[in-house]
């Protein structure tokens, strides 16, 4: 089944949340990577959580801001 040429597809709320929990993943591991580097992989880890919470929801609100 295909989409009608220029429409996207219906934003649903688990493709929202998949954004943001691959965002909170990606922020978090390279945070505790960078923290490794540093001397504190928990803190780097906690940190990349809540920038990649917040990349996370910037995320969503650009791609489904038109819908």
């Amino acid at each position: 089944m295909t989409t009608p040429s220029g429409r996207r597809p219906t934003p649903s709320g688990a493709t929202a949340g998949i954004f943001i929990i691959s965002a909170v993943l990606l922020c978090a591991v390279v945070g505790a990577a960078l923290g490794l580097l540093l001397g504190s992989v928990v803190a780097g880890g906690v940190t990349g959580v809540f920038v990649g919470f917040g990349m996370g929801i910037a995320l969503v609100i650009v791609r489904f801001k038109d819908l």
